[in-house]
């Protein structure tokens, strides 16, 4: 018989998150099994006061599921809002109690909520939070913790089990305090960038026990693979329709999910065709790549956040000569299809505390809108919509190249010749740029990646040369091309101007 969570509050102030936490909870694979959820709004019409039906809930439920926000609501002759009435009620029944507290600190909150926070305060644990992903994630730990601590669940799920073997010194420092600084940029997170290793592991919910999980060595590990070997992922480039050997190309990335989804898509995004314009409408030469980066990329970090890690397979990155295939082990949850997914449909992660700090850094949106996102890429790139299949434990998305255009006397391909890499940096340094400038103006993600294939070669050929070359490490290193290099763009953007369109 599942447990009865008893959500509080019938503030409108937290309706979504009300209603946010009530379909994770049903949709999750791990906690449907275990919980029922009770919101007043679902309730039919009855001749019964609105007080005492959801204190009779109080009552039926194992588990009350505080959110408090700002405000306090209709206060009785006691001076008690329904909020407070709730809490006064598991306290009394001593039923298992978890508060999530909306917001970074007290200062709009009225003060009587901000009392009941702090008598909250004094007899449990509660928890922050400021966007409605936040307090899902933190919901899901929390249930987890639960499950565990009364014996229901004797497995942790994946994602929260402590990775065997690694400690605290396999999480790389830096590596963490890059995330944070990242997420606290795009995301507004607030854990401050030199937070301790294992606060900040604390915090993100990746310990068990004062242990890394699974999830914190995927995320942060110096060598994640050395503990989990199939977490790497395999990219392969056929100039046929079929797979068949020799392979022209085959890279085994490995590394951090981060690093793993960066390197994978820079590995796609470096085979297909690039068209490069001039500088004639600006400083930088327009670049148009034939399969959306973006819809790459989130093929890619869908198939590295969701897959089923305890699978023996590999994520794979096939590129074919007529379209691109991303398969990763493992089912779509219920109740998701292929078909369901070209609709709006709910977010229901895997790995939540994997796809918890991929959203965190903006690698994947929580809405669900991801894969709606890519079929909207494909379109508005005129490209054929993509594809998703279940096909032998595998999920797989296929996202179709473009047709090669007919090509008459009168119109030429709006594409110039295949350029090397070093070339390709040639073409896009403008005056003096830093490295992460030439990175972003080449739209490659991995840094060892752009700097091994891209920038190196540029230096060593004389195309390139640093500002500073006394210190070549310098935080402040920028890079200009040499005047071999400035003779090598205008070449480029002269044979650029030749293949322009007739009108």
């Amino acid at each position: 018989m599942p447990e009865r969570i008893f959500i509080s509050s019938v503030q409108k102030e937290l309706a979504a998150e009300r209603r946010a936490v009530a379909d994770f909870i049903r949709n999750d694979p791990l906690l449907r099994r275990f919980f029922d959820v009770f919101l007043f709004e679902e309730l039919p019409a009855r001749d019964q006061r609105s007080d005492d039906v959801y204190l009779d809930e109080v009552r039926r439920a194992s588990v009350y599921l505080g959110i408090f926000g700002n405000e306090y609501g209709a206060a009785d002759e006691r001076g008690l809002s329904p909020t407070a009435r709730e809490f006064e009620e598991a306290t009394r029944l001593r039923r298992e109690r978890l508060i999530f507290v909306k917001g970074a600190d007290d200062m709009a909150r009225d003060p009587r909520m901000s009392d009941l926070v702090r008598r909250a305060g004094n007899q449990l644990i509660r928890r922050r939070f400021t966007t409605t992903s936040d307090l899902t994630s933190n919901v899901y730990a929390s249930l987890v913790d639960h499950l565990e601590r009364t014996g229901a669940l004797r497995t942790r799920p994946f994602d929260a089990a402590a990775c065997q073997g690694a400690s605290l010194d396999d999480i790389s420092p830096d590596k963490l305090s890059d995330f944070l600084v990242r997420a606290q940029r795009v995301r507004d997170f607030t854990l401050d960038p030199d937070t301790p290793v294992d606060a900040a592991l604390a915090h993100l919910n990746l310990l068990d026990e004062g242990r890394p999980t699974n999830a914190a060595v995927l995320l942060f590990g110096y060598r994640p693979q050395r503990f989990l070997l199939t977490s790497e992922v395999k990219c392969l480039h056929f100039h046929g329709t079929e797979v068949r050997k020799p392979i022209p190309s085959y890279q085994i990335y490995k590394g951090t999910v981060f690093e793993l989804v960066d390197q994978a898509t820079d590995f796609v995004m470096s085979k297909i065709t690039r068209a490069v314009g001039t500088r004639a409408e600006g400083p930088t030469a327009p670049v148009t790549y034939e399969l959306p980066p973006e819809a790459v990329g989130e093929a890619i970090v869908n198939a590295v956040a969701h897959r089923d890690y305890t699978s023996n397979a590999s994520v794979q990155v096939m590129l074919f000569s007529d379209r691109l295939e991303v398969w990763n082990p493992g089912q779509l949850p219920p109740p998701l299809t292929p078909e369901a997914l070209r609709a709006p449909h709910a977010s229901i992660p895997r790995n939540p505390l994997i796809a918890e700090p991929l959203f965190l850094a903006k690698y994947i949106e929580k809405a669900g809108s991801g894969i709606l996102d890519m079929i909207a890429l494909c379109a508005d790139a005129g490209l054929r919509p993509p594809e998703f299949l279940q096909e032998g434990g595998q999920f797989i998305q296929r996202m179709w190249r473009p047709m090669t255009p007919q090509v008459t006397p009168q119109v030429t391909p709006q594409v110039t010749p295949q350029v090397t890499p070093q070339m390709q940096v040639v073409q896009a340094l403008v005056g003096e740029m830093s490295r992460q400038e030439l990175q972003q103006a080449l739209g490659l993600r991995d840094r060892k990646h752009f700097v091994t294939a891209y920038l190196r070669p540029a230096l060593t050929q004389g195309l390139v040369e640093m500002t500073s070359p006394e210190k070549p490490q310098s935080a402040r290193q920028k890079y200009r091309l040499t005047p071999t290099g400035e003779a090598q763009a205008k070449a480029l953007n002269r044979d650029a101007a030749r293949h322009r369109p007739v009108s």
